[in-house]
């Protein structure tokens, strides 16, 4: 295992996994790169989930991926050599349909069509709200303007963004994230987005909830400095960052948000949690 790139905070990482009772891993970045097919994993990741799932700590994992039902996403990251169920895994499109039908709102979708057949059984019709994911190229200026449109015509506008991250990596490099379009339609509106995905606490309590633990007894491991590591911080979480997918040299250096630990890839990560386990 190498340790001559481990970076540690003053937060007791990796002493502190010895007291943890759950990992919540992120997907895109972190145990795969996603891309042309099904993508890539990243090397050690397959190996180093099922050693998660063969300790004593609960395992989910929690992504912002809104290309396509969570069934279908599962299903890739099988395919791809991952032992994971569909209960395991949390993305945005679940927790805003629950919102939909608990505030009675009928959506407008700027959505990947990968991802409309979550929402079959939602009215669709007259709009109340708009939801934007990340729709790749069906992020056009007709489909913007027309999601501005029906915002823009609500006395009560309401934006649902599914995430609010920058960019992310694909095998051919980065690619523009959901977060910037979302700001462009705050700014075009002037209003907020609500976010339901990471860095959302209400996301991330969810998660929590569906372990049974409080949020001292978990730790995020993510490749997003502030959607993933910031984002559990502010829940009370421990975020460690790994140096794949979107990582950049320059998050070891931001000016508000500072991982508790940061480590090669996931491998080195779930090798020190376990080896602090064992002592």
């Amino acid at each position: 295992m190498r340790t001559d790139h481990l970076v540690m905070a003053d937060s007791g990482w990796p002493d502190y996994a010895k007291s943890l009772k759950g990992v919540i891993l992120d997907l895109c970045g972190v145990l795969y790169d996603s891309g042309e097919g099904d993508g890539v994993a990243i090397p050690g990741s397959i190996e180093a989930v099922k050693k998660l799932k063969e300790s004593d700590l609960q395992l989910r994992f929690c992504t912002n991926e809104t290309q396509a039902t969570r069934e279908k996403f599962v299903a890739k990251l099988r395919r791809l050599g991952f032992g994971i169920c569909v209960s395991e895994v949390f993305p945005p499109a679940p927790a805003a349909i629950a919102v939909l039908k608990e505030r009675g709102l009928r959506p407008h979708l700027l959505v990947h069509e990968g991802l409309l057949p979550e929402f079959d059984s939602i009215d669709k019709s007259k709009p109340t709200c708009v939801i934007i994911g990340d729709a790749a190229d069906t992020f056009s200026y007709q489909n913007l303007n027309e999601a501005f449109r029906v915002l823009i015509s609500l006395e009560n506008p309401v934006l649902f963004s599914l995430g609010q991250g920058r960019y992310y990596k694909e095998t051919d490099g980065l690619k523009l994230d959901v977060g910037v379009y979302m700001k462009a339609l705050e700014y075009a509106c002037d209003l907020k987005a609500e976010v339901i995905g990471k860095p959302s606490a209400t996301f991330f309590h969810s998660v929590l909830s569906d372990m049974g633990l409080q949020p001292h007894e978990v730790l995020m491991i993510g490749d997003d400095l502030l959607n993933d590591v910031g984002g559990a911080q502010n829940c009370g979480m421990k975020g460690v960052q790994v140096r794949t997918g979107k990582y950049r040299p320059s998050d070891e250096r931001h000016p508000t948000v500072t991982a508790d630990g940061t480590v090669d890839n996931l491998a080195q990560a779930v090798d020190l949690i376990l080896n602090q386990r064992q002592h």
